[in-house]
């Protein structure tokens, strides 16, 4: 018989990807093995999956076990990364200004975060100096970042006690019994999502002031150990202040504010006047590209995916009919070249968010003689031959106002030879969010992947993990060839709706539950619903049928709405 009784293991096998094994005691420490297998990470790895569960670094070895790092080069380790820098703000600022409390307000494009210290009306340069060397010492001190498990009604009574308002409504009504908060320095504070288990990794950040407060700059995935040289951009600047102004007339500054709203008689008049605010912000537009001079012939709609660039183009273009134009409507992708001109991208599939991909010469030849008043045979791409075809001749009237909306709709090359004074562009784009509270953001992309995984379920039949898996592609594409061209708009439309994710959570997370346990998308899949915990549902039946969230939830009267 080969079977015989063994005496109990004293030490563990680690497994990592490239097939090697490494061995140990029980009870070894996670970031021990980390260390042994990867010396010389080319970026800094901040968890890492054990047996298909996410472990931050101090997590304990007490089996065999298969372990596969995660590193800033991804999107879960850049937002542990983020997350952990962002706690670092808060102790370091906790340190130098006991009196006043840090709010991480909003992302910045391609570059951090826009934060202020309440009660303080603007930081010196000084000032920044001082907090950024603070920061610096905690990293060069490798300080342990611990987690610590408190009752619900001590964590409400110990954030009451830091004057954490925000906290204490986010916890009201929780149906869990503890909490996890995280230590560092002595300060207690809670994140979403796991944290990072020490602060020697958190070498890469900087911190500018900017306007009453300052921006901490961040390294990107694609970049982990490099910082972007910063770019001012003071139009997305302002639309963000207006509409944290607007929250706060609104009366829902977080979570857990709206969440108080969702179970009082408010909710249906926060529905009603945020769509309002819609609709007067499609109005000026509309009113803006009337009152252009001279007289706008060419609107140029780009944004990133799931932004509501459909619903807004159709609301917008009945607004331009109340006051009295025409509007006609283009798709880029009729442009597309031929399918054996298309350009490859570096895995060699077709590349159709390049700019080489659109027939630009064809495309401003015909708008050009469109809005010079001749008949034009209009291109039409069939996509199943991939070539390009001609329709009957079309000539506009005077009055008419010709919409495109596409990916390249800001750049500059997609219109060149076009006359620049009769053109107006709108940036659309969800820019802002609530955040869960003033030190856990809501990134601005989940709010768009979340709308997106809900569509492409209730329209296209995909799986949240079939939208999960392509949407790093998605993020690519719009990072190279949307966000650089944002500030080229005349205005910028932002899509977000105060109320959307108690709408979108009943309708999400039944989904995101399906994606399987250990598969990358399922580990985002998890983080999604983490923060979807924090969201007291709403039922969509008070969203209004040409409501922009309509385009995701379904139910929208503009869905086949032709102009």
């Amino acid at each position: 018989m080969s079977v015989r009784a063994a005496r109990p293991r004293e030490n563990v096998l680690v497994r990592v990807p490239d097939g090697r094994s490494f061995e140990g005691p029980l009870g070894t420490p996670l970031y021990e093995v980390i260390e042994a297998a990867f010396p010389d990470p080319p970026a800094p790895i901040m968890a890492a999956v054990v047996n298909r569960q996410l472990r931050r670094l101090d997590h304990t070895l007490q089996g065999d076990a298969e372990v596969i790092p995660i590193d800033t080069a991804s999107n879960i380790g850049m937002r542990i990364y983020n997350r952990a820098i962002s706690f670092l703000l808060v102790v370091a600022a906790n340190e130098l200004y006991p009196d006043q409390a840090v709010i991480i307000d909003h992302s910045v494009t391609l570059g951090g975060f826009y934060c202020q210290i309440e009660g303080v009306d603007s930081l010196s340069e000084e000032a920044v100096r001082a907090l950024e060397a603070r920061m610096h010492e905690i990293v060069a001190a490798d300080e342990p970042i611990g987690s610590e498990t408190l009752e619900l009604d001590e964590a409400r009574a110990f954030f009451a006690s830091q004057g954490y308002d925000d906290k204490v409504r986010l916890l009201d009504g929780l149906e869990k019994k503890t909490i996890v908060v995280n230590t560092l320095r002595g300060v207690r504070d809670y994140f979403y999502g796991i944290n990072a288990s020490r602060t020697g990794s958190l070498r890469w950040f900087g911190l500018e002031p900017y306007a009453s407060g300052l921006i901490l700059r961040l390294p990107s995935r694609q970049h982990p150990t490099t910082l972007y040289r910063r770019t001012n951009y003071p139009k997305m600047m302002g639309v963000l202040r207006d509409y944290g102004r607007w929250l706060g007339i609104l009366g829902v500054e977080d979570m857990g504010s709206l969440n108080r709203v969702v179970q009082s008689d408010a909710m249906r008049g926060i529905v009603l006047v945020s769509e309002a605010l819609h609709e007067k912000l499609i109005s000026d537009i509309a009113d803006q590209i009337v009152r252009h001079d001279p007289p706008a012939k060419l609107v140029l709609i780009a944004g990133p995916s799931s932004s509501g660039k459909t619903t807004f183009s159709r609301r917008l273009a009945i607004q331009l009919r109340v006051n009295g134009l025409r509007p006609y409507a283009i798709g880029l992708d009729d442009y597309f070249v031929d399918r054996d001109k298309t350009p490859r991208d570096a895995d060699g599939e077709y590349d159709f968010e390049a700019l080489e991909a659109i027939n630009l010469e064809l495309f401003g030849e015909q708008l050009l003689g469109l809005m010079n008043g001749e008949a034009v045979p209009l291109a039409r791409y069939n996509f199943k031959t991939g070539k390009s075809e001609r329709r009957e001749p079309v000539a506009l009237a005077k009055d008419t106002v010709i919409i495109v909306e596409g990916i390249h709709g800001l750049n500059p090359r997609l219109i060149a030879s076009l006359p620049a004074e009769r053109i107006y562009r709108i940036y659309v784009s969800a820019l802002t969010q609530l955040n869960i509270d003033h030190h856990n953001r809501v990134p601005t992309t989940d709010t768009r992947l979340l709308r997106r995984i809900v569509r492409d379920a209730h329209h296209r039949g995909y799986s949240a993990r079939d939208t999960i898996g392509r949407w790093e592609s998605v993020r690519r594409g719009e990072e190279r060839y949307i966000f650089p061209y944002q500030e080229n708009a005349d205005s910028m439309f932002n899509s977000a709706l105060v109320y959307e994710m108690a709408v979108i959570k009943p309708l999400a997370e039944p989904l995101l539950l399906r994606v399987p346990h250990g598969t990358r998308e399922g580990l985002e899949a998890q983080r999604l619903l983490s923060f979807l915990k924090w969201v007291r549902p709403c039922s969509a039946e008070w969203v209004p049928d040409n409501s922009l969230l309509r385009e995701f939830v379904g139910g929208s009267i503009l869905r086949n709405f032709v102009f």
